[in-house]
């Protein structure tokens, strides 16, 4: 690591994410200079990272958006003000100087006047099945997360899972594959309701095997998936059936890495903020799935609300004389003649 500390910043945020990306284009509308901080080697969180096939149907103005695209377009707004861009870093502790803070970096130091924490849910590690074959047949037709939809076309698959993921990507599968099954260890869903029906919908339809109360015991194959054991936890039946690919949506375990280290409060691998998104740290806000209080919705469109709000406070920090509300963006100079 370089001994030199980097330019200062008004406004740093760690996380590329769509909530990091809609701060950085915040920060430029309120006039402040920004660097955006990001593990990963691209901009888009879990849209690029994850689901860049997957459509999203709850950001306002979008009847439904592909994950890639969000993040395209997310980019491309918060790049207009030219934000420094830091990819492949990774944060490992925050030093105050004076009123600036410093960032603790692998690759070197930043200096910037406030913080905004926008990490997701920390680093992606995803939950795993405890089963034989799963890890030795990973990456060669066992995945937990798909990125060309395609590659599943005329394909036999298991699909693992209750949750919205799970859900999602069978109703995105299903009329690319030979044949789809959708193995839940439960009889209901942790999945949006509108999901639940279409999928209910699918499986009457034939579209769709459901295997409910069914979990997996063993999956098989010589250097690549050939079939997997599903046992009926009720009953503990089992039955082996032939597969080309398993995809596992289970969730991610939290993983906040280095932010543990940073003296931020904590609870439960979420940050605590205030209604005005500060942390317990004097300059470092924090927003989207990270943060924790009363009424926390884990959704796209709270983050970005969640985002304006720790930008607006933190350029009344670095500005006091600045308002914290700055009025519609409609009304505002830097967009005036556009």
């Amino acid at each position: 690591m370089t001994d030199e500390t980097q330019g200062t910043r008004d406004i740093t945020i760690v996380g590329g994410g769509p909530t990091g990306l809609f701060a950085a284009f915040y920060a430029g509308m309120r006039g402040m200079t920004s660097r955006i901080v990001d593990s990963l080697p691209e901009l888009g969180g879990q849209l690029t990272a994850l689901y860049p096939e997957k459509y999203i149907f709850d950001v306002g103005g979008f009847p439904k958006i592909l994950a890639k695209d969000l993040a395209r377009d997310l980019i491309e707004q918060a790049m207009q003000f030219e934000p420094e861009v830091v990819l492949d870093e990774e944060v490992r502790t925050i030093v105050a100087e004076g009123d600036d803070l410093i960032l603790e970096c692998a690759g070197g130091r930043y200096r910037t006047k406030t913080l905004v924490v926008a990490g997701g849910k920390g680093a992606f590690e995803p939950q795993r099945l405890e089963v034989p074959g799963y890890e030795e047949l990973l990456g060669r037709g066992v995945h937990y997360s798909v990125k060309d939809p395609e590659l599943y076309r005329g394909k036999k698959v298991l699909v693992v899972g209750g949750g919205d993921s799970a859900l999602d990507w069978a109703l995105i599968l299903k009329d690319k594959t030979e044949h789809l099954v959708v193995a839940h260890r439960r009889d209901n869903f942790r999945a949006h309701e509108v999901s639940v029906q279409r999928l209910l919908q699918a499986e009457e339809a034939g579209e769709v095997e459901l295997r409910l109360f069914h979990e997996v015991a063993e999956i098989r194959g010589n250097g690549k998936v050939e079939s997997a054991v599903l046992y009926d936890n009720r009953t503990e039946d089992r039955v082996t059936m032939d597969f080309d690919a398993v995809l596992t949506f289970l969730g991610f375990k939290p993983d906040l890495g280095p932010i543990q280290e940073w003296g931020i409060e904590l609870k439960k691998n979420r940050i605590i903020v205030n209604q005005l998104m500060e942390t317990n740290l004097p300059g470092v806000y924090a927003a989207g799935d990270i943060v924790e209080y009363a009424g926390k919705l884990d959704l796209i469109a709270s983050g970005f609300a969640e985002a304006a709000i720790a930008v607006n406070n933190a350029v009344h920090r670095v500005d006091p004389s600045a308002r914290v509300n700055p009025g519609h963006s409609t009304s505002m100079k830097i967009f005036k003649g556009k």
